[in-house]
């Protein structure tokens, strides 16, 4: 078992509820510690301020966007990092119709109005659609992406996304690698790839799940971290 503490990095308009279940399950065990990325303007700001958390080693966690986050501190970083969980994430920059559909949104939310954050109609490419049906899964994305607002939104969504595969090829350490069966924002052969990347990784894919794996498979998800952070 590691001594490092465990880095839980949030995605895009996710805060520490994200991770709230796996907070529960491991926190007796782990020194655990949420990352906050709603403030930086750039990925290098982010990478220092997730790197402050803790000296020395660390476990680092990163779902969706805080996938990218983990990556780049890999990058800048090397030495600072034990062990690597990548969640619901990619390794490559944007396709062009990935990056369309950001600047899409982005527009939508710098319109006047009140930004709404993720609607009904977003949840379904979000979320599994037996998840999106679930008023306890829906309401907490809902709820995060509106406490959060347009204004980390548009931040987070102008960062760059770098390409990760030499970092990742590099990597020797301990890794975990896990997306759900059904995501549509970053599918499973897109994690295949990044496992077969890692040295020493360990590919685990969520059934019947959707993009937020550690909302719609929360046991699942804290038992693949826990074996993760216990691996020698």
């Amino acid at each position: 078992m590691t001594a490092a503490p465990l880095i839980l990095i949030p995605g895009l308009l996710n805060d520490a509820d994200l991770w709230r279940d796996q907070i529960a399950a491991l926190s007796g065990r782990f020194d655990v510690r949420v990352a906050d990325i709603t403030r930086g303007e750039t990925m290098d700001a982010l990478v220092g301020t997730v790197l402050a958390l803790a000296d020395g080693p660390l476990a680092v966690a990163g779902f969706s966007l805080g996938g990218y986050v983990a990556q780049a501190m890999l990058m800048r970083a090397p030495e600072r990092i034990e062990r690597l969980a990548l969640l619901d994430t990619a390794f490559r920059p944007d396709t062009p119709e990935r990056a369309a559909e950001r600047a899409h949104l982005t527009r939508l939310a710098t319109a006047s109005g009140k930004f709404l954050g993720i609607g009904d109609r977003l949840l379904g490419t979000y979320l599994a659609p037996d998840h999106a049906a679930n008023p306890d899964m829906a309401g907490r994305v809902k709820a995060m992406t509106q406490r959060l607002g347009a204004e980390v939104f548009i931040r987070q969504s102008g960062l760059m996304r770098e390409d990760g595969e030499a970092a990742l090829r590099a990597f020797t350490g301990p890794a975990l690698v896990l997306c759900g069966e059904v995501d549509r924002i970053t599918p499973p052969a897109g994690h295949h790839e990044m496992a077969a990347l890692l040295p020493d990784a360990e590919l685990v894919i969520a059934p019947g799940c959707g993009h937020l794996t550690p909302i719609e498979a929360p046991t699942l998800v804290s038992a693949a971290l826990a074996r993760w952070m216990e691996r020698s």
